[in-house]
């Protein structure tokens, strides 16, 4: 089978992972009879930089072109708020969510057995495990809300974002968590503010109902403040975690950390039609761009879940998995991964171990 994938590289450390990522998903295309043809999209502070767009004309026209879209990072302190909006990175991201129709973000954490002890929390708490999925809605709320700057009278400039959602998009969101919850362990967590927020009140009452149409999939409501408690005390009792933008935004980083390193996790975006795209959830980071330290596991493993939603492909998602565990259980560790005493390698010799393992 041939399979077409769009490559958004990106800025900082992006070429690097995602050339990385490349030649482990080669290898897959070796071992299992594939092949792959890339399409190289510019998007982002690179894009800025050379045509003066961080989401040039034809960009969502290109991805639609193919089955997946894997995207390295976008982004830096070159293109920071003093840029108009249409250099900016950010500007391109919510765009090609929205022109994708990609409401859907997942966000797996899940705590790597060869990684236990890098888990901030106390040990017990990792022995029983870190092994859950957010499902964060992305393309609506208070992300893509009207809003406004105004003089005041008496109190300066104030400045309004808009928070809204529709039962529509509730409800896909929704169903989708519930979807992934029977691929699991049949659990789902509906975050809200619901004791504040009216569009929280709207969001529970969707959820509602939706737990009834899944009878056979356990459901709690939980506030946002209780989880982001509840994510440090004890992560092993969610499964699935479903929530709104800004919500999933928070708690989907908070949730990366406690599994030891946002290095290493995944994500992918996805809607009802078209391709889906995947990305590792840590940035650019700039700093460290060209240096070979940066860790290209986040992004191996979204080509994980590329193979496994985007070209239902098991059993080659499983060996990328498994490269990556066993790699790790071998010692082999980059700088943001590395314990006291412990050697760090750079990104094209964890790449090559992660290969080779295959």
């Amino acid at each position: 089978m041939n399979y077409k994938i769009a490559l958004i590289r990106g800025d900082g450390i992006g070429p690097e992972i995602v050339g990385e990522t490349v030649k482990v998903i080669d290898r897959i295309g070796e071992r299992y009879g594939h092949t792959f043809e890339y399409v190289d999209v510019l998007m982002g502070g690179c894009a800025a930089d050379a045509v003066g767009l961080s989401y040039p004309e034809g960009t969502a026209e290109l991805c639609r072109s193919c089955g997946a879209v894997l995207l390295g990072a976008v982004g830096g302190p070159k293109w920071g708020s003093d840029r108009p909006a249409e250099q900016r990175p950010e500007t391109a991201l919510l765009a090609i969510r929205r022109d994708l129709g990609l409401y859907a973000n997942l966000r797996p954490a899940a705590l790597r057995p060869a990684l236990a002890d890098a888990c901030p929390l106390k040990r017990e708490t990792a022995e029983r495990g870190i092994d859950l999925l957010v499902v964060r809605e992305l393309t609506g709320g208070i992300y893509f809300g009207k809003r406004g700057r105004y003089q005041t009278g008496d109190r300066g400039l104030e400045c309004t974002d808009l928070m809204a959602y529709s039962e529509k998009e509730i409800e896909r969101i929704g169903r989708r968590a519930f979807e992934m919850a029977r691929l699991r362990r049949k659990k789902v967590s509906s975050v809200d503010k619901a004791n504040v927020l009216e569009t929280s009140r709207l969001w529970r009452s969707v959820m509602h109902r939706l737990a009834e149409e899944y009878a056979d999939v356990a459901y709690e409501d939980m506030l946002v403040d209780n989880c982001a408690m509840q994510l440090v005390r004890d992560p092993g009792q969610f499964d699935v975690v479903v929530t709104e933008n800004m919500f999933g935004d928070i708690l989907s980083d908070e949730a990366s950390m406690v599994t030891g390193s946002i290095g290493l996790l995944p994500s992918a975006s996805m809607g009802d039609a078209g391709p889906a795209l995947y990305e590792p959830i840590h940035g650019s980071a700039p700093d460290i761009a060209g240096q070979d330290k940066a860790n290209p596991i986040a992004t191996i493993l979204s080509a994980a879940m590329m193979f496994r939603y985007s070209f239902q492909l098991s059993a080659e998602a499983d060996a990328i998995e498994a490269a990556v565990d066993q790699a790790l259980a071998e010692g082999w560790r980059t700088a943001d991964i590395a314990g006291p005493g412990e050697e760090a390698v750079g990104t094209q010799k964890m790449g090559q171990v992660i290969r080779d393992n295959i």
